[in-house]
């Protein structure tokens, strides 16, 4: 938290914020543009802001484009805010909504957490059929070979899956990518979105990157938001508590 304080304490680096807050997924040159400032000067301050984890960045071809991570800032909501201010919540999730926001042609919503455990152990929460029933509700079905379907199923024993995909990529424990569809959606691929789950060793830790891309629209991008939020919270308290949060945290209303 203190590396939060102290990005956070620069007037350039709240600038950088703001300028991602308004267009999320910038280019270096793209921030240089509207910073009077050298682009050396402005690597700097993106680095102290990424070391932060503000700034989640994910590599386009040969671009690097650079996200708002609302991440910390919804921890500092959680330790100073929520207990004292609850009524000013809705603006602070305005500006999170906000932040999420992306061109078409880029992912449309990056999150970043960071999870005490191995590769391994959250490869595994997110492919094993009995973790994910136990954090997410659901339990994700597959053989996770690329090409393969993969189901998103009931864990009520209706057996029904409430989404359905193929794998596209593969490497455990490092990097996997699926398509999402609705079932009655799943011959249809221009209603189909993707999901890559990015999952790299930091220090003792590792650094979870979830970038859902192809939305349809504002609405399920903000679904999108929130529905991360929630299962990665959940995904986090099972793996470094050995239970899931005491209550689902998407069925809490909001205050």
């Amino acid at each position: 938290m203190d590396q939060v304080f102290k990005a956070l304490a620069d007037e350039t680096r709240r600038r950088l914020l703001d300028r991602l807050h308004e267009h999320n997924g910038q280019t270096l040159g793209e921030l240089c543009e509207r910073i009077d400032m050298t682009r050396q000067s402005v690597t700097q301050h993106l680095a102290l802001l990424e070391a932060a984890n503000l700034v989640s960045t994910v590599r386009r071809g040969r671009e690097k484009l650079h996200y708002l991570n609302p991440v910390p800032l919804h921890e500092m909501q959680e330790r100073w805010i929520d207990k004292f201010e609850r009524p000013r919540l809705s603006a602070l999730g305005a500006v999170k909504r906000r932040a999420e926001e992306a061109m078409t042609d880029k992912p449309t919503f990056v999150y970043v957490t960071y999870i005490a455990g191995t590769p391994e152990k959250v490869w595994d929460a997110l492919t094993d059929a009995d973790l994910t029933a136990a954090y997410w509700g659901h339990s994700n079905v597959s053989d996770w070979r690329p090409g393969s379907r993969w189901e998103h199923v009931r864990t009520d024993g209706s057996g029904i899956a409430d989404v359905v995909g193929t794998v596209t990529e593969s490497d455990r424990p490092t990097r996997l990518v699926t398509t999402w569809a609705a079932p009655e959606d799943e011959a249809d691929a221009a209603r189909h979105s993707r999901v890559t789950f990015d999952i790299q060793p930091h220090g003792d830790i590792v650094r979870l990157t979830v970038t859902h891309e192809d939305l349809a629209d504002e609405d399920e991008r903000s679904d999108a938001a929130s529905g991360w939020a929630a299962v990665l919270s959940n995904l986090k308290s099972l793996l470094e508590t050995g239970s899931p949060l005491p209550e689902e945290p998407w069925s809490v209303p909001n205050r």
